[in-house]
């Protein structure tokens, strides 16, 4: 496959940090067959910054998307765009938001925005709109229609009249595996709006979808999980090439379903599930219901890291680099008509715990 952009280049242009291994954003590159319509866009996820009191917030998670800034403001070529995939805050408050916000606007150039369950479940996302502007929205750029979707959202019961304060609905929704929480949707309005926004765009014109959850069900207890996925993709499904890339689950995933690749991107904050040795600031970590650890519990920031992402066959390859671990490759397969990572998934080829003592 011809990819328009070195890994080499890549680096050299994103400086000494991300030769090691740990930047926490993306970069995207769009290749056509006229280059000067090639661009990029980066993206940046999951960073869940945290107030603790004050002026005082977790430090990990600040210094996670303050490197993430940092090094997107580095990259080579600069992206016509930077993303940012949801969950700025832990708790949704404004003390939180307004540092995210503080924090992200070092970006040099365009940024866009979408909100995650922990930016939107305290106020239902009223103080989000004043930062960073509406829930859902599309655009397109150079040939691309992108659609960006609030999919966080659930039930009206659970939402208005379940719990007796915003503060407690918050805290049940930020337990990613609680049992008192509920499964994100789109929701019937928003997927009617989708349908109008698509019905205008040419069927040939490669559509990328920013969702937050996944669109997709994959394990409903630890709600990586979509309820009206299937409504979603099937309007999606008439388009010759699909791409939809979430954050949310902070690991590594990937999939194909009929015509459309999902992708997933990590987190800046932390992996999920957390390692057990992970104890920097274990007071502030979300409490899991179910303990839970990774295949290696010896590295802390197992996937946390960075992913370069080529769509120069309209089909997303994803090339990671993962802090303190071995690197790893999703690429699609023209063969299978799916994406595959043969390093990891063929069993002779799979890298043992690495032990650092």
């Amino acid at each position: 496959m011809n990819t328009p952009i070195s890994r080499r280049d890549f680096l050299k242009g994103a400086g000494a940090l991300a030769a090691i291994g740990a930047l926490p954003v993306s970069l995207v590159e769009l290749a056509f067959a006229n280059t000067e319509e090639n661009f990029t866009f980066a993206f940046i996820s999951d960073s869940h910054i945290q107030h603790i009191k004050g002026v005082e917030f977790v430090r990990n998670w600040d210094r996670g998307l303050i490197r993430a800034v940092a090094e997107t403001n580095l990259l080579t070529p600069k992206p016509d765009f930077i993303m940012y995939g949801g969950d700025l805050a832990q708790l949704g408050s404004k003390p939180e938001l307004d540092h995210g916000a503080e924090i992200m606007s070092a970006l040099h150039g365009k940024v866009r925005y979408m909100m995650g369950e922990h930016d939107y479940y305290l106020d239902l996302g009223k103080y989000w709109e004043q930062l960073f502007g509406p829930q859902y929205y599309s655009f397109d750029h150079k040939g691309v229609h992108f659609v960006v979707l609030n999919s966080i959202l659930t039930y009206d019961d659970w939402t208005h009249k379940r719990w007796p304060t915003a503060e407690q609905r918050m805290l049940e929704m930020a337990g990613l595996d609680n049992p008192n929480g509920s499964p994100f949707m789109v929701g019937e309005q928003q997927r009617q709006w989708l349908k109008n926004d698509l019905q205008k765009i040419n069927k040939e014109t490669p559509i990328v979808v920013f969702s937050h959850s996944p669109i997709q069900k994959i394990y409903k207890g630890w709600n990586f999980w979509t309820e009206d996925a299937e409504e979603v993709q099937a309007l999606l499904k008439p388009f010759k090439k699909v791409t939809v890339i979430y954050g949310h689950v902070h690991q590594i995933q990937y999939n194909q379903i009929g015509n459309i690749s999902f992708h997933a991107v990590m987190a800046t904050a932390w992996p999920w599930p957390y390692p057990s040795t992970y104890a920097q600031v274990e007071q502030h970590l979300p409490k899991l219901t179910v303990p839970m650890n990774r295949a290696d519990p010896f590295f802390e920031r197992d996937a946390t890291g960075w992913q370069f992402i080529n769509i120069a066959t309209g089909n997303v390859d994803m090339r990671y680099n993962l802090y303190n671990n071995a690197r790893r490759a999703v690429a699609f397969n023209p063969k299978t008509r799916q994406p595959e990572d043969t390093g990891y998934q063929l069993a002779e080829n799979r890298i043992p715990p690495q032990v650092h003592f």
